[in-house]
């Protein structure tokens, strides 16, 4: 039985990989934050506050892993310290990159469409440990190495039962204002936007069957469906479903609401929106349906995608977070 290591494997990707993985027949190790028990032989739950800390991985990797898939967030330095370690312990790696890494240059995006890091010219963006860079950064470092035993993938918005996005905001606001009854703002100039989510099953089915594939290696793939919504069409569908309710307003009071202290050169609420949720992102999916054998429609569309998660919802639930900005967005509906 082959073992797989999961790093980072309880959020919206790994909760259905887990499972995925098992069901093909492999043994799963699933390192993450959280304390959760396991009544299957062939998975085992590793709790650590720390997954990057190297004397804990490399002690870990001596398990002989076949294969790794990483969702841990590394910036650039991180990344650099780590990949050897990783590369040299295991048959197949795979690191999460995503699809933000991408410019606003073609359409539909293709794999090899321009990335942000290499074509941008805002001279104050382009230094910074911004995640559409430091993701493209650790792509750079897989690719300078001389292993070849490794894939990177790019998914798109995905969406699951531990996140449900709307532009750039999360669960913590839309879900929980929406079955509180409360208001959320939305940037006007986002509305009309091409947008990208992916179900987080089908995006595990996508990994699966990429890990342990040898024509996978030294490669880059985008893990999406070609599925697209503008950003109205994606908040009629939460309207619909979860009772949302919502009002547009400019940019800039949108981006009051989520960073109002924003500092030079630390501007992430202004470039997630400038360089990834305002860019139309209609992607060509057709090298990860090749090398996979899925069909796009076998994939779920996004209103049944959202439809099953949200009625799955338990009775009163709350996503932590986003407290701050919760109260801002009530101080603004209160005073216009």
């Amino acid at each position: 039985m082959k073992k797989i290591l999961i790093l980072g494997g309880t959020g919206a990707m790994g909760v259905y990989l887990v499972p995925e993985l098992l069901s093909m027949g492999y043994a799963v190790d699933v390192v993450s934050l959280d304390a959760v028990e396991s009544d299957n032989s062939n998975l085992r739950y590793i709790q650590t506050a720390n997954a990057k800390d190297m004397t804990f991985l490399a002690e870990l990797l001596k398990n002989d892993y076949n294969g790794i898939v990483d969702f841990l967030i590394y910036n650039t330095a991180d990344f650099e310290a780590h990949h050897r370690l990783l590369l040299e312990h295991t048959d197949h790696y795979i690191y999460l990159s995503s699809y933000r890494v991408y410019a606003n240059e073609e359409h539909p995006i293709v794999e090899t469409s321009p990335r942000l890091l290499d074509v941008s010219k805002d001279e104050e963006f382009r230094p910074v440990e911004d995640y559409s860079l430091y993701k493209a950064r650790g792509e750079d470092i897989l690719k300078a190495s001389s292993f070849s035993n490794w894939t990177a993938i790019r998914p798109a918005i995905t969406y699951s039962k531990r996140r449900f996005q709307l532009v750039t905001l999360e669960a913590n606001v839309v879900v929980n204002r929406a079955l509180a009854g409360k208001t959320v703002v939305l940037p006007k100039e986002a509305m009309g936007v091409q947008a990208t989510m992916s179900w987080g099953g089908d995006v595990a089915k996508m990994i699966a069957r990429l890990l342990l594939n040898k024509a996978a290696c030294r490669d880059v793939f985008t893990v999406a469906t070609s599925e697209h919504n503008t950003w109205e069409t994606v908040a009629g569908y939460y309207r619909e479903l979860v009772g949302l309710n919502y009002i547009t307003v400019d940019k800039e009071d949108y981006l009051s609401i989520l960073d109002p202290n924003e500092q030079p050169g630390r501007r992430f609420a202004r470039w997630q929106l400038d360089y990834d949720r305002l860019f139309d992102r209609i992607v060509d999916n057709s090298k990860i349906l090749n090398i996979t054998g899925l069909k796009q429609s076998e994939l779920s569309s996004l209103y049944d995608g959202l439809k099953r998660e949200l009625s799955a919802l338990p009775k009163g639930i709350f996503f932590p977070g986003s407290e701050a900005v919760n109260q801002r967005m009530d101080a603004y509906l209160e005073n216009h």
